[in-house]
Protein backbone atom coordinates (compact mmCIF):
# COMPACT_ATOMS: atom_id res chain seq x y z
CA UNK A 1 0.00 0.00 0.00
CA UNK A 2 1.01 3.42 -0.63
CA UNK A 3 0.75 6.68 1.29
CA UNK A 4 -1.77 9.24 1.60
CA UNK A 5 -1.94 11.09 -1.98
CA UNK A 6 -1.16 15.35 -1.13
CA UNK A 7 -4.33 17.06 -0.92
CA UNK A 8 -5.98 18.74 -3.47
CA UNK A 9 -7.08 18.10 -7.21
CA UNK A 10 -3.14 17.57 -8.45
CA UNK A 11 -2.48 15.04 -5.64
CA UNK A 12 1.16 16.06 -5.57
CA UNK A 13 3.20 17.96 -3.57
CA UNK A 14 3.52 22.42 -5.10
CA UNK A 15 6.61 23.38 -3.66
CA UNK A 16 7.58 26.95 -4.40
CA UNK A 17 10.97 27.29 -2.41
CA UNK A 18 13.02 28.17 -5.34
CA UNK A 19 16.54 26.53 -5.66
CA UNK A 20 19.98 27.14 -7.22
CA UNK A 21 20.29 29.75 -9.95
CA UNK A 22 16.86 30.46 -9.82
CA UNK A 23 17.02 31.10 -6.58
CA UNK A 24 19.91 33.88 -6.85
CA UNK A 25 18.24 35.21 -9.31
CA UNK A 26 14.99 35.81 -7.83
CA UNK A 27 16.82 37.06 -5.30
CA UNK A 28 18.71 39.77 -6.58
CA UNK A 29 15.35 40.74 -8.09
CA UNK A 30 13.57 40.73 -4.91
CA UNK A 31 15.95 43.53 -3.72
CA UNK A 32 14.57 46.06 -6.05
CA UNK A 33 11.35 45.80 -4.89
CA UNK A 34 8.69 46.98 -2.76
CA UNK A 35 9.04 45.77 0.14
CA UNK A 36 5.77 44.60 2.77
CA UNK A 37 6.94 43.57 6.28
CA UNK A 38 5.21 40.96 7.13
CA UNK A 39 4.58 39.13 10.87
CA UNK A 40 5.36 35.72 11.95
CA UNK A 41 2.47 33.91 11.39
CA UNK A 42 2.24 35.23 7.28
CA UNK A 43 6.16 34.31 7.29
CA UNK A 44 5.13 30.64 8.80
CA UNK A 45 2.56 29.97 6.37
CA UNK A 46 4.60 31.65 3.59
CA UNK A 47 7.21 28.65 4.52
CA UNK A 48 4.70 25.97 4.05
CA UNK A 49 3.92 27.14 0.74
CA UNK A 50 7.61 26.71 0.02
CA UNK A 51 8.15 23.37 1.16
CA UNK A 52 4.64 22.27 0.05
CA UNK A 53 3.31 21.69 3.18
CA UNK A 54 0.48 23.66 1.98
CA UNK A 55 0.05 21.92 -1.20
CA UNK A 56 -2.15 22.68 -3.64
CA UNK A 57 -1.55 27.20 -2.56
CA UNK A 58 0.37 28.93 -4.82
CA UNK A 59 0.63 31.88 -2.90
CA UNK A 60 -2.05 34.18 -0.89
CA UNK A 61 -5.77 33.62 -1.54
CA UNK A 62 -7.96 36.44 -2.40
CA UNK A 63 -11.22 37.73 -1.52
CA UNK A 64 -13.30 34.91 -2.78
CA UNK A 65 -10.95 32.41 -1.31
CA UNK A 66 -11.18 33.97 1.78
CA UNK A 67 -14.77 34.18 1.71
CA UNK A 68 -15.49 30.94 0.85
CA UNK A 69 -13.11 29.45 3.34
CA UNK A 70 -14.78 31.38 6.06
CA UNK A 71 -18.09 30.51 5.30
CA UNK A 72 -18.09 26.76 3.60
CA UNK A 73 -14.62 25.22 4.13
CA UNK A 74 -13.49 25.93 0.55
CA UNK A 75 -11.57 27.85 -1.34
CA UNK A 76 -13.30 29.84 -5.00
CA UNK A 77 -12.40 26.58 -7.31
CA UNK A 78 -13.65 23.80 -4.84
CA UNK A 79 -10.12 22.65 -2.41
CA UNK A 80 -11.36 22.49 0.78
CA UNK A 81 -9.47 24.54 2.99
CA UNK A 82 -10.44 25.28 6.54
CA UNK A 83 -8.65 28.43 7.71
CA UNK A 84 -7.67 31.44 5.47
CA UNK A 85 -4.10 31.84 4.65
CA UNK A 86 -3.66 35.98 3.75
CA UNK A 87 -1.23 38.52 4.10
CA UNK A 88 -1.61 42.04 4.34
CA UNK A 89 -0.75 45.60 4.28
CA UNK A 90 -1.61 49.54 5.25
CA UNK A 91 -4.32 51.02 3.20
CA UNK A 92 -1.30 53.30 2.22
CA UNK A 93 1.08 51.35 1.40
CA UNK A 94 -1.46 48.52 -0.76
CA UNK A 95 -2.49 52.54 -2.69
CA UNK A 96 0.89 52.73 -3.62
CA UNK A 97 1.24 48.58 -5.33
CA UNK A 98 0.14 48.76 -8.92
CA UNK A 99 -2.03 45.38 -9.83
CA UNK A 100 0.13 42.92 -11.03
CA UNK A 101 3.21 43.95 -10.09
CA UNK A 102 6.00 42.21 -8.22
CA UNK A 103 6.59 42.89 -4.28
CA UNK A 104 9.07 41.22 -1.98
CA UNK A 105 7.66 40.12 1.38
CA UNK A 106 9.87 40.80 3.97
CA UNK A 107 9.91 39.32 7.78
CA UNK A 108 9.31 42.22 10.56
CA UNK A 109 11.60 40.66 13.23
CA UNK A 110 14.29 39.70 11.14
CA UNK A 111 14.42 41.74 7.98
CA UNK A 112 15.00 39.05 5.56
CA UNK A 113 13.13 38.68 2.12
CA UNK A 114 11.61 35.57 2.55
CA UNK A 115 9.71 35.53 -0.72
CA UNK A 116 8.35 38.03 -4.15
CA UNK A 117 4.86 37.87 -5.24
CA UNK A 118 2.88 39.29 -7.85
CA UNK A 119 -0.01 41.40 -6.43
CA UNK A 120 -3.39 40.11 -8.10
CA UNK A 121 -5.81 41.36 -5.81
CA UNK A 122 -6.24 44.14 -3.04
CA UNK A 123 -9.17 43.76 -0.60
CA UNK A 124 -10.42 44.47 2.63
CA UNK A 125 -12.11 41.77 4.71
CA UNK A 126 -14.57 41.90 7.77
CA UNK A 127 -12.19 40.85 10.63
CA UNK A 128 -14.82 40.45 13.17
CA UNK A 129 -16.58 38.34 10.64
CA UNK A 130 -13.39 35.74 10.45
CA UNK A 131 -13.02 35.52 13.91
CA UNK A 132 -16.18 34.70 14.51
CA UNK A 133 -16.18 31.92 11.74
CA UNK A 134 -12.68 30.84 12.42
CA UNK A 135 -12.05 31.23 16.32
CA UNK A 136 -16.07 31.15 17.74
CA UNK A 137 -15.33 34.08 18.75
CA UNK A 138 -14.23 37.98 18.61
CA UNK A 139 -13.43 38.28 22.07
CA UNK A 140 -9.77 39.73 22.49
CA UNK A 141 -8.70 37.54 25.27
CA UNK A 142 -8.43 34.98 22.63
CA UNK A 143 -4.56 34.77 20.88
CA UNK A 144 -5.87 34.23 17.38
CA UNK A 145 -8.26 36.92 17.29
CA UNK A 146 -5.88 39.18 18.73
CA UNK A 147 -3.55 38.28 15.73
CA UNK A 148 -6.61 38.49 13.29
CA UNK A 149 -7.72 41.98 14.54
CA UNK A 150 -4.11 43.57 14.56
CA UNK A 151 -2.90 42.49 11.09
CA UNK A 152 -3.07 45.66 8.52
CA UNK A 153 -6.19 46.52 6.92
CA UNK A 154 -5.81 45.63 3.36
CA UNK A 155 -5.19 41.56 2.39
CA UNK A 156 -2.73 41.26 -0.94
CA UNK A 157 -3.26 38.44 -2.82
CA UNK A 158 -1.06 36.73 -5.37
CA UNK A 159 1.10 33.74 -6.15
CA UNK A 160 4.42 33.76 -4.51
CA UNK A 161 8.27 32.63 -5.57
CA UNK A 162 9.46 31.30 -2.06
CA UNK A 163 13.27 32.32 -0.97
CA UNK A 164 13.67 31.36 2.51
CA UNK A 165 12.84 29.04 5.06
CA UNK A 166 14.17 31.36 7.86
CA UNK A 167 16.47 30.08 10.80
CA UNK A 168 13.96 26.76 10.85
CA UNK A 169 16.57 24.27 9.30
CA UNK A 170 19.36 25.61 11.28
CA UNK A 171 18.24 25.69 14.59
CA UNK A 172 16.34 22.60 14.35
CA UNK A 173 18.44 20.10 12.67
CA UNK A 174 16.81 16.72 12.21
CA UNK A 175 13.85 18.16 13.42
CA UNK A 176 12.66 20.55 10.91
CA UNK A 177 11.39 18.30 8.38
CA UNK A 178 9.74 19.33 4.29
CA UNK A 179 6.65 17.01 3.08
CA UNK A 180 9.12 15.43 0.86
CA UNK A 181 11.29 14.47 3.74
CA UNK A 182 8.59 12.86 5.80
CA UNK A 183 7.22 10.99 2.97
CA UNK A 184 10.76 9.33 2.01
CA UNK A 185 11.50 8.49 5.34
CA UNK A 186 7.71 6.65 5.92
CA UNK A 187 8.35 4.93 2.64
CA UNK A 188 11.65 3.76 3.66
CA UNK A 189 10.08 2.49 7.21
CA UNK A 190 7.46 -0.10 4.59
CA UNK A 191 4.84 2.54 6.91
CA UNK A 192 1.91 2.95 4.90
CA UNK A 193 -0.62 3.92 7.64
CA UNK A 194 1.19 6.36 9.61
CA UNK A 195 -1.02 8.59 12.57
CA UNK A 196 0.41 12.24 13.06
CA UNK A 197 0.52 13.40 16.74
CA UNK A 198 0.13 17.43 17.13
CA UNK A 199 1.99 18.72 19.95
CA UNK A 200 3.03 22.05 21.39
CA UNK A 201 3.56 20.85 24.88
CA UNK A 202 6.33 18.05 26.09
CA UNK A 203 4.60 14.72 25.95
CA UNK A 204 2.72 13.75 29.77
CA UNK A 205 1.83 9.92 30.35
CA UNK A 206 -1.96 10.95 28.47
CA UNK A 207 0.15 11.76 25.32
CA UNK A 208 2.02 8.75 25.16
CA UNK A 209 -1.03 6.27 26.03
CA UNK A 210 -2.65 7.92 22.91
CA UNK A 211 0.52 7.57 20.71
CA UNK A 212 0.71 3.53 21.96
CA UNK A 213 -3.18 3.32 20.45
CA UNK A 214 -2.21 4.54 17.56
CA UNK A 215 0.85 2.16 17.02
CA UNK A 216 -1.64 -0.61 17.85
CA UNK A 217 -3.93 0.17 14.35
CA UNK A 218 -0.98 1.96 12.30
CA UNK A 219 2.10 1.37 11.21
CA UNK A 220 4.12 4.20 12.96
CA UNK A 221 3.27 7.48 14.45
CA UNK A 222 4.90 10.68 13.16
CA UNK A 223 4.94 12.81 16.51
CA UNK A 224 4.92 16.13 14.67
CA UNK A 225 5.93 19.53 16.73
CA UNK A 226 5.03 22.78 16.35
CA UNK A 227 8.09 24.96 16.29
CA UNK A 228 6.68 28.32 15.12
CA UNK A 229 5.30 31.21 17.99
CA UNK A 230 3.47 29.72 21.05
CA UNK A 231 1.77 32.46 23.34
CA UNK A 232 3.56 33.07 26.62
CA UNK A 233 4.02 30.69 29.16
CA UNK A 234 4.15 27.76 26.70
CA UNK A 235 7.46 25.38 26.94
CA UNK A 236 9.87 25.60 23.97
CA UNK A 237 10.51 23.51 21.56
CA UNK A 238 14.21 22.70 22.10
CA UNK A 239 13.28 21.61 25.75
CA UNK A 240 10.08 19.33 23.74
CA UNK A 241 12.42 18.04 21.74
CA UNK A 242 14.62 16.74 24.30
CA UNK A 243 11.60 15.82 26.76
CA UNK A 244 10.52 13.29 23.51
CA UNK A 245 13.72 12.02 23.24
CA UNK A 246 13.65 10.46 26.22
CA UNK A 247 10.18 8.88 26.28
CA UNK A 248 11.07 7.52 22.83
CA UNK A 249 14.28 6.34 24.02
CA UNK A 250 13.29 4.35 27.30
CA UNK A 251 9.27 3.93 26.83
CA UNK A 252 8.61 2.70 22.99
CA UNK A 253 9.18 -0.42 20.74
CA UNK A 254 12.02 0.85 18.30
CA UNK A 255 11.40 2.36 14.73
CA UNK A 256 7.50 2.83 15.52
CA UNK A 257 7.94 6.71 16.19
CA UNK A 258 9.30 9.06 13.88
CA UNK A 259 9.94 12.89 15.26
CA UNK A 260 9.24 15.94 12.84
CA UNK A 261 8.59 19.63 13.62
CA UNK A 262 7.19 22.41 11.45
CA UNK A 263 7.15 26.31 11.29
CA UNK A 264 3.82 27.22 12.09
CA UNK A 265 2.54 29.31 15.00
CA UNK A 266 -0.20 28.41 16.44
CA UNK A 267 -3.52 30.02 15.90
CA UNK A 268 -5.27 28.46 19.02
CA UNK A 269 -8.55 27.65 16.30
CA UNK A 270 -9.87 24.92 18.22
CA UNK A 271 -12.22 22.89 15.55
CA UNK A 272 -10.80 24.71 12.57
CA UNK A 273 -7.39 23.98 13.22
CA UNK A 274 -7.45 20.27 13.85
CA UNK A 275 -8.95 20.66 10.13
CA UNK A 276 -6.07 22.32 8.87
CA UNK A 277 -3.90 19.76 10.97
CA UNK A 278 -5.08 16.94 9.81
CA UNK A 279 -4.82 18.87 5.51
CA UNK A 280 -1.27 19.71 6.07
CA UNK A 281 -0.80 16.12 7.58
CA UNK A 282 -1.48 14.43 4.65
CA UNK A 283 1.04 16.46 2.50
CA UNK A 284 3.22 15.13 5.48
CA UNK A 285 2.10 11.73 4.41
CA UNK A 286 0.10 10.87 7.36
CA UNK A 287 -3.02 8.54 6.90
CA UNK A 288 -4.14 10.09 10.10
CA UNK A 289 -4.65 12.71 12.85
CA UNK A 290 -4.80 11.86 16.34
CA UNK A 291 -7.18 13.91 17.74
CA UNK A 292 -7.85 14.10 21.40
CA UNK A 293 -8.81 16.22 24.34
CA UNK A 294 -8.89 20.04 23.33
CA UNK A 295 -7.45 19.59 19.98
CA UNK A 296 -5.43 23.17 19.24
CA UNK A 297 -7.96 24.80 22.29
CA UNK A 298 -7.35 27.45 24.35
CA UNK A 299 -9.12 28.83 26.96
CA UNK A 300 -12.92 27.63 27.28
CA UNK A 301 -13.97 28.58 23.81
CA UNK A 302 -14.50 25.36 22.64
CA UNK A 303 -16.19 22.14 23.65
CA UNK A 304 -13.78 19.42 24.74
CA UNK A 305 -14.85 16.94 22.18
CA UNK A 306 -15.19 20.12 19.20
CA UNK A 307 -12.32 19.20 17.38
CA UNK A 308 -13.67 15.68 16.74
CA UNK A 309 -17.28 16.65 15.94
CA UNK A 310 -16.10 18.82 13.56
CA UNK A 311 -14.77 15.85 10.94
CA UNK A 312 -18.33 14.90 10.59
CA UNK A 313 -19.71 18.13 9.34
CA UNK A 314 -17.20 18.42 6.12
CA UNK A 315 -17.56 16.01 3.13
CA UNK A 316 -16.68 12.74 3.55
CA UNK A 317 -13.90 13.60 0.61
CA UNK A 318 -12.75 16.59 1.80
CA UNK A 319 -9.75 15.09 3.06
CA UNK A 320 -7.82 11.51 2.58
CA UNK A 321 -6.25 12.20 6.46
CA UNK A 322 -8.85 10.70 8.65
CA UNK A 323 -8.94 11.34 12.53
CA UNK A 324 -7.95 8.96 15.51
CA UNK A 325 -10.84 9.94 17.38
CA UNK A 326 -9.38 8.95 21.42
CA UNK A 327 -11.64 9.72 24.14
CA UNK A 328 -10.41 11.99 27.08
CA UNK A 329 -8.03 9.29 28.67
CA UNK A 330 -6.39 9.55 32.48
CA UNK A 331 -4.79 7.56 35.24
CA UNK A 332 -6.98 5.16 37.22
CA UNK A 333 -5.71 4.29 40.56
CA UNK A 334 -8.03 1.53 40.74
CA UNK A 335 -7.90 0.21 37.11
CA UNK A 336 -3.78 0.45 38.31
CA UNK A 337 -3.12 2.85 34.15
CA UNK A 338 -4.00 4.43 31.79
CA UNK A 339 -7.64 4.27 30.67
CA UNK A 340 -10.21 6.53 29.02
CA UNK A 341 -14.08 7.06 29.65
CA UNK A 342 -14.62 4.37 27.10
CA UNK A 343 -12.70 1.78 28.99
CA UNK A 344 -12.83 2.61 32.75
CA UNK A 345 -15.97 2.14 35.27
CA UNK A 346 -14.74 4.02 38.11
CA UNK A 347 -15.40 7.25 39.36
CA UNK A 348 -13.54 11.05 39.11
CA UNK A 349 -12.15 10.05 42.94
CA UNK A 350 -9.96 6.99 40.97
CA UNK A 351 -8.73 9.27 38.05
CA UNK A 352 -5.68 11.20 37.76
CA UNK A 353 -6.46 13.88 35.16
CA UNK A 354 -3.94 15.00 33.07
CA UNK A 355 -3.08 18.24 30.90
CA UNK A 356 0.15 20.22 29.46
CA UNK A 357 -1.13 23.47 31.11
CA UNK A 358 -1.85 21.20 34.80
CA UNK A 359 2.31 20.24 34.28
CA UNK A 360 3.01 23.34 33.49
CA UNK A 361 0.99 25.32 36.45
CA UNK A 362 2.47 22.66 38.92
CA UNK A 363 6.37 22.98 37.51
CA UNK A 364 6.26 26.91 37.36
CA UNK A 365 5.01 27.10 40.52
CA UNK A 366 7.33 24.33 42.21
CA UNK A 367 4.48 22.49 43.63
CA UNK A 368 4.98 18.81 43.94
CA UNK A 369 3.95 16.59 40.66
CA UNK A 370 1.56 13.32 41.36
CA UNK A 371 2.97 9.97 40.61
CA UNK A 372 1.81 8.77 36.99
CA UNK A 373 1.02 12.54 36.04
CA UNK A 374 4.27 12.12 33.85
CA UNK A 375 8.04 10.19 33.57
CA UNK A 376 9.94 10.54 35.88
CA UNK A 377 12.94 10.49 33.66
CA UNK A 378 10.87 14.02 31.76
CA UNK A 379 9.87 15.24 35.03
CA UNK A 380 13.82 16.06 35.71
CA UNK A 381 14.46 17.69 32.47
CA UNK A 382 11.33 20.11 32.81
CA UNK A 383 12.19 20.98 36.82
CA UNK A 384 15.62 21.72 35.64
CA UNK A 385 13.93 23.75 32.60
CA UNK A 386 11.78 25.62 35.45
CA UNK A 387 14.63 26.05 37.73
CA UNK A 388 16.92 27.68 34.92
CA UNK A 389 13.95 30.28 34.43
CA UNK A 390 13.82 30.94 38.24
CA UNK A 391 17.47 31.36 38.13
CA UNK A 392 17.69 34.05 35.28
CA UNK A 393 14.61 35.74 36.96
CA UNK A 394 16.48 36.07 40.19
CA UNK A 395 19.41 37.27 38.20
CA UNK A 396 17.47 40.18 36.64
CA UNK A 397 16.10 41.11 40.10
CA UNK A 398 19.21 41.25 41.76
CA UNK A 399 21.21 43.80 38.53
CA UNK A 400 18.13 45.30 39.18
CA UNK A 401 18.49 46.09 42.57
CA UNK A 402 21.70 46.85 42.30
CA UNK A 403 20.81 49.74 39.62
CA UNK A 404 22.54 47.82 36.76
Amino acid sequence: MALVNPHGKQKKLIPLLLTGAALEEEKKKAKTLTQVRIASREAGDLIMMGIGGFSPLTGFMGHDDWKGVCAEYKMADGTFWPIPITVSTTEGQADSIKNNEEIALVSEETGEIMATMKVTEKYKIDKAYECKQVFRTTDMEHPGVVMVMKQADINLAGPVKVLSEGAFPKEYPGIYLRPAESRKIFEEKGWSTVAAFQTRNPMHRSHEYLTKIAIETCDGVFIHMLLGKLKPGDIPADVRQKAIDILIENYYVKDTITVGGYPLDMRYAGPREALLHALFRQNYGCSHLIVGRDHAGVGEYYGPFDAQKIFDEIPENALETKPLKIDWTFYCHKCDGMASMRTCPHGKEDRLILSGTKLRKMLSEGEEVPDHFSRPEVLKLLREYYEGLTEKVEVKLHKFAEGA
